[in-house]
């Protein structure tokens, strides 16, 4: 793409294409510490994309990276979607792994989205729950139109039950934070089949959402990369899955 300024809706209908869905878009201040542009400009819109509910497996499965045997093939795959739609609306390609240091998806996602963080640490939407993710962003030197949108309600606030904080097995989730190495230990035991074929009890439990909880081929795929993942911490990202919402 050359000459004119892209839009929002131009850059989510080509996310879409290549399995992606727009997470929202801001204007960058200087303490979301967000790269200038390769040319030394100031990158002056951000936008965020990642997945809804299953959203991204039909494509990343039918690509060359699920197949090839090597490491990290989400994050390959993510590297090379993202990468192409930077070329394509001449931005900087950004992720949520690859560090140290890592970039502040989470800071980016609430300032974007309106999504505030759950009991389990991980943002929650207000229609897909816990079952969501960020693959990428693009950062552009371009001032896009962005939507005055009100921020969501955020569900937990009516949740009092808070289900997700006693359905691990292990306990791995409390108030006071995420115990990691308890959870992919519990993930490596027989004990843990359940939590490591269908996605984690404790996300399984928040009633918000259920519909888009991911097929078991889904969530075991990402299971299986988070206790990977806390075996080779120099592939992980920031720094694990289930509390940032980018998936391994």
């Amino acid at each position: 793409m050359t000459g004119a300024t892209p839009t929002l809706s131009a850059i989510a209908a080509a996310a879409e294409g290549a399995g992606l869905r727009l997470r929202g878009a801001l204007a960058p201040a200087p303490e979301d510490q967000v790269p200038p542009q390769p040319d030394g400009r100031a990158s002056r819109t951000l936008v965020l994309l990642g997945n809804l509910g299953g959203s991204l497996w039909p494509d990343f499965t039918a690509g060359p990276e699920l197949a090839d045997g090597r490491p990290d093939p989400m994050n390959r795959w993510s590297a090379r979607v993202v990468g192409s739609l930077a070329e394509r609306f001449r931005g900087l390609a950004l992720f949520p792994f690859g560090g140290p240091p890592y970039h502040p998806f989470l800071r980016w996602a609430q300032k974007a989205e309106g999504l505030k963080p759950s009991p389990l640490g991980m943002l929650i939407h207000p229609v897909y729950g816990l079952w969501h993710a960020y693959r990428g962003a693009l950062a552009l030197g371009e001032a896009l139109e962005l939507p005055n949108e009100a921020p969501p309600t955020h569900p937990c606030e009516a949740c009092v039950e808070k289900p997700c904080l006693s359905a691990c097995p292990v306990d791995a989730f409390s108030e006071s934070g995420y115990d990691v190495p308890a959870c992919a230990d519990h993930l490596r035991a027989a004990a843990g089949a359940d939590c490591l074929t269908g996605g984690c009890l404790a996300r399984r439990a928040c009633p918000v959402g259920r519909e888009h909880i991911y097929e078991a081929p889904q969530a075991t795929f990402h299971m299986r990369a988070f206790v990977t993942a806390q075996s080779t911490p120099q592939s992980s990202p920031q720094p694990t899955s289930q509390p940032t919402g980018t998936e391994p």
